[in-house]
């Protein structure tokens, strides 16, 4: 309780905060599709009784500011983390089992993508466990499902981060018992009603010519298009070519030739096609945390 009473306070205590204010940071509700990042499928769940230990890491600079996957600005200064499968925003705790201190975090990104790895921890959260010099730790995450559920509930109707936490410390009081009133004695019995009438045979309706028949045939159109993560964009192909050899490891890539604003050919390199937006933004954050910030995701 010590650890979720500090969560609490620091994301209702941080009105000053640059960017990622509680107060503003209206996030969706968000489990998400399968996706595919390095030839190995996730499937994001909601697992209210999902437990466990791995390594842990934690993020910080680099990404403050920038959006989470269930569209929140991430601020390094908050407790959160980025999980690969558990619901958005969900709460967990976290327990570094090399010193035994615990924290209770939201979960409002995916990730991380890295073997071994169960859970990237906001810079908040890793000084918390105090893992902030060694980089990783041995840690046991487990769910609360209390507090995901409230977290929930209040994310679907629009609740911010601080709406969330301020749920879970004052949780709505039950609704009082119904009192259901005793059925009345059946009544006494009454004669059998007649027989009902035999009923009217009406005249079938005049046979329609076969030949008059027309079929309807509906006409569905073609799906085509879907979404790519864009790399970027080079005037070089011998650039372009060298940039899609070294992301080959998060799926299928591919040179395209366009023209810019000024009728320059230029070729970019995509990734894709996915067929939601969800699972092109998850490649697209593992991307960005590999060190290729300028990805964005496009559709066609």
């Amino acid at each position: 309780m010590m650890a979720l009473a500090a969560l609490a306070l620091a994301l209702g205590g941080c009105g000053s905060t640059r960017v990622g204010s509680p107060d503003t940071s209206r996030g969706t509700y968000k489990v998400g599709s399968p996706y595919t990042i390095a030839g190995r499928t996730y499937r994001p769940a909601e697992d209210w009784s999902y437990a466990e230990t791995g390594q842990a890491s934690w993020y910080g600079p680099g990404f403050h500011g920038n959006n989470t996957a269930n569209g929140e600005p991430y601020n390094q200064n908050l407790p959160s983390a980025a999980h690969r499968t558990l619901p958005m925003p969900s709460m967990v705790r976290v327990t570094n089992l090399g010193n035994g201190r615990t924290t209770v975090v939201r979960v409002n990104d995916r990730g991380p993508f890295a073997s071994g790895r169960i859970i990237d921890l906001s810079k908040a959260a890793a000084e918390q466990l105090d893992m902030i010099q060694a980089g990783v730790a041995q840690v046991r995450v487990e769910i609360l499902e209390r507090e995901s559920r409230i977290v929930k509930d209040v994310a679907l109707n629009g609740g911010s981060a601080a709406d969330q936490l301020a749920a879970i410390r004052n949780p709505s009081p039950s609704p009082p018992p119904v009192m259901v009133a005793t059925a009345p004695p059946p009544p006494l019995a009454t004669p059998p009603a007649p027989p009902p009438p035999p009923p009217i045979v009406q005249a079938p309706p005049p046979a329609v010519a076969r030949s008059a028949v027309v079929p309807v045939v509906a006409t569905v159109p073609p799906v085509s298009g879907g979404y790519f993560v864009q790399a970027g964009a080079f005037a070089s192909f011998d650039n372009a070519e060298r940039l899609r050899v070294a992301l080959a490891a998060f799926g299928g890539t591919s040179i395209g030739q366009t023209t810019n604003a000024h009728g320059v050919p230029m070729y970019r390199v995509r990734i894709g096609p996915y067929t939601s937006e969800d699972e092109a933004y998850n490649v697209r954050g593992a991307m960005q945390r590999a060190g290729h910030g300028d990805a964005r995701v496009v559709s066609d």
